[in-house]
């Protein structure tokens, strides 16, 4: 793994050119939008470039995680699974001791061989069980899992990507909030927002960086991942 460089290069023209190379490692990166914005598409690019460099880990909440896509992004996909490891909890006690586990695996151990933590979604499982569980109770539990993250991040200099859902700004309809709120927006110091356009455009924008200047970036997703468009912008985003 290059622990020289600061940064982990992401092999992608619209991720590498919208964060200036790839993704800080030492940061909490943050990307978020509605379904089919492209969210998981993001994980799996920057997994193909992390795996180059060492270990990944990937937290798999929604079931989101194809070999098929993979196969479609990389023709190396069985060398790259072979420096990933999957986790897939299906209920929010699952996910804390999934963390439990990247405690010990990368913060309390003396090797540091993992390129990349990600976790797709975050806020998925958290989101199920908000209604039944004591909401200070589980923001708590989802503040320790964040605040783990960030110092894998800080200490260890391994670059974490998560991915979170939406839903409606009432009060600004041009506007949308994520899931976990404030917890998860302190704590990234780069977020990214996806959306959907008309005729099977997305739109990338760079919301919030600590080095770099807020940047839009019209793209598609094709069979081989996220390819830049130059098509007019006159879109509705849905």
């Amino acid at each position: 793994m290059n622990k020289t460089s600061s940064k982990l290069s992401i092999d992608n023209p619209v991720i590498g050119s919208l964060l200036n190379g790839g993704l800080d490692k030492d940061i909490i990166t943050s990307v978020y939008g509605p379904a089919a914005s492209g969210k998981t598409t993001f994980c799996l690019l920057a997994t193909i470039s992390a795996s180059k460099e060492g270990k990944v880990i990937f937290v798999d909440t929604e079931g989101g995680f194809s070999t098929e896509r993979l196969k479609q992004l990389s023709k190396d996909y069985n060398k790259i699974l072979k420096n990933v490891r999957i986790f897939r909890p299906t209920r929010f006690n699952e996910q804390e001791k999934v963390f439990d586990e990247l405690n010990k695996l990368i913060l309390q151990s003396k090797n540091n061989d993992f390129s990349l933590v990600i976790v797709d979604t975050i806020s998925f499982l958290y989101r199920v069980e908000k209604n039944s569980e004591n909401i200070y109770e589980l923001n708590r539990k989802l503040g320790k899992q964040i605040n783990l993250l960030n110092e894998i991040a800080r200490k260890k200099h391994v670059p974490i990507l998560l991915t979170n859902q939406v839903y409606a700004d009432f009060n600004r309809k041009d506007r949308v909030k994520i899931v976990g709120g404030d917890l998860i927006k302190y704590a990234s110091k780069c977020m990214i927002e996806l959306n959907n356009l008309n005729n099977g455009l997305r739109e990338a924008t760079l919301i919030k960086h600590r080095s770099l200047p807020e940047k839009k970036i019209l793209f598609e997703i094709r069979e081989e991942g996220f390819v830049e468009t130059k098509r007019n912008n006159k879109f509705r985003i849905f």
